[in-house]
């Protein structure tokens, strides 16, 4: 009996009380880490949308933005859901036939639906912003322009869309919300790190923003912007040049050579053995150069190619004004621009050019560049349309021996990227799965997406405060069991006793 009594005090574990503390206890603990899991976990994601179509120059697109359907919008990250090119030119180009400039939005306005879940349809924001090519419209035909826009409206007025209205941006606008987009998507407006800047070629015209330490607002207001995000001031720098998009540049440039009217043009921007037929009234169809067409000239002229890159960078400097500037330092045209500061990325136009002819690295130097597109320029034409049969449009083909040019003439002699600063533009298309350019930050601004002061954030993140939880609980209960076991054999002997 007593040996039965002294195997029951060594050992105290299997008394039914530590039993019954030890169930309790591994309860308790569950049930604290449950609550704690089941109170902070991820509730499934609800999104909300946003629709912009960006109606350029050459051709519209459409974009759907998607993001967490949150009380606080701003903690939410927005990424683009989907994107659709419309079929044909940009709305400016139906100028003689407004209707269709709302018809040909059509089918991605039903590709949008399909994308944007039913029940967010009458929510969703529908905007539309219209760059260069409807500026130029508006110039030349503001009539014409209007019923492009009552057209283009009466179509997404149909829509299950929340619309809100189709505008023309300034050149201003188009180049800050670029730098929005591109600093926004790479995460430096929320961290506060340096920002980037946005260089953005489209087919009427050329934006630069950028922050520069040494801009003194003073010395040109126009071309400022300031912005408070994420509790930061910027001080941004944009510009705008109507006319220096990649489609009207070339009509200035071909402008140019045939101000006395010739019947041919030996252009060095176009390969050896391209000939065409170029028709005078069409090459002065745009404000850029209808001021400049000769008189007396004959109904078409034959557009011959030379493929001399040299010559051809000589071509395409004529196109600017070095020469006139009233500030302490200009790019061209006598506009003022501070000195370059930080990284650059280059979208639309740029990246979709320099893609095609392998340019894309800036890590080479200028000169093998220069030298790659001098060597592509050179190639015949023949042998350029059989290399890229039925794959390239022979229009775009033809062109981008003088696109290329123009925009290394642009950058470095335009805008002063010099061979050692070249290195700091990356030619990009898109961003974390987002394209570059001016549509997101146009959302962005106008839904508020992006709060001027840094949203609160709570201390811990979700993992860190159910672990720290778990173990404090394991603790508590392990401090506990040392507590109660030191009791047990007391309690043992006493029940001996009786």
């Amino acid at each position: 009996m007593s040996a039965q009594r002294e195997m029951k005090e060594k050992k105290p574990w299997h008394t039914p009380l530590t039993i019954i503390i030890t169930v309790i206890g591994v309860i308790a603990i569950v049930a604290l880490v449950t609550v704690a899991v089941l109170q902070n976990r991820p509730v499934p994601q609800k999104y909300k949308y946003g629709i912009v179509l960006d109606a350029g120059s050459s051709h519209t697109a459409l974009y759907i933005y998607e993001w967490p359907a949150e009380k606080d919008n701003n903690t939410g990250r927005v990424e683009q859901k989907h994107s659709c090119k419309v079929k044909g030119k940009g709305i400016s180009s139906y100028a003689a036939e407004p209707e269709k400039a709302g018809t040909s939005l059509i089918d991605c306005m039903r590709e949008a639906e399909l994308q944007v879940p039913t029940k967010r349809h009458r929510e969703t924001p529908l905007y539309l912003g219209a760059t260069a090519g409807m500026r130029l419209l508006k110039i030349e035909d503001s009539a014409a322009s209007d019923k492009v826009f009552q057209a283009v409206e009466q179509t997404l007025q149909r829509s299950p869309f929340y619309y809100q209205g189709a505008r023309i941006l300034t050149g201003q606008e188009e180049g800050a919300f670029g730098w929005v987009t591109v600093n926004y998507l790479d995460d430096r407006l929320k961290q506060g790190l340096e920002t980037t800047g946005a260089l953005d070629l489209g087919g009427a015209s050329t934006q630069i923003s950028f922050v520069s330490r040494n801009y003194d607002i003073s010395e040109s207001p126009s071309n400022s912007v300031t912005f408070r995000l994420y509790g930061n001031d910027y001080n941004l720098y944009t510009h705008s040049f109507l006319c220096y998009g990649k489609d009207q540049v070339l009509k200035k440039a071909l402008a140019h050579q045939t101000q006395s009217g010739p019947t041919k043009v030996q252009d060095p921007c176009f390969h050896p053995g391209y000939s065409v037929k170029r028709d005078y009234t069409s090459l002065y169809d745009s404000p850029c150069v209808s001021h400049m067409k000769p008189k007396g000239a004959p109904s078409e002229f034959t557009h011959i190619g030379e493929g001399n890159f040299s010559q051809c960078q000589e071509v395409v400097k004529s196109l600017f004004n070095f020469t006139a500037c009233t500030y302490s330092r200009c790019s061209f045209d006598g506009v003022f621009q501070p000195p370059l500061q930080g990284p650059f990325g280059a979208f639309s136009a740029y990246y979709f050019v320099m893609n095609f002819l392998n340019l894309t690295d800036t890590s080479f130097p200028l000169e093998t560049v220069k030298k790659n597109l001098a060597n592509y320029c050179a190639t015949p034409w023949n042998e350029l349309k059989q290399r890229h049969l039925g794959r390239v449009k022979e229009k775009y083909l033809a062109e981008y021996c003088f696109s290329g040019t123009y925009i290394l003439t642009l950058l470095t002699e335009g805008y002063n990227f010099t061979k050692e600063k070249f290195s700091d533009i990356k030619f990009i298309k898109e961003i974390k799965g987002s394209d570059a350019g001016w549509t997101l930050g146009y959302m962005l601004n106008l839904t508020n997406m992006i709060p001027a002061e840094a949203p609160d954030s709570p201390p811990l993140p979700h993992a860190g405060y159910v672990s720290i939880v778990t173990v404090i609980a394991i603790l508590l209960f392990i401090l506990l069991i040392l507590c109660l076991r030191s009791i047990w054999p007391r309690c043992s002997k006493q029940q001996q006793i009786v």
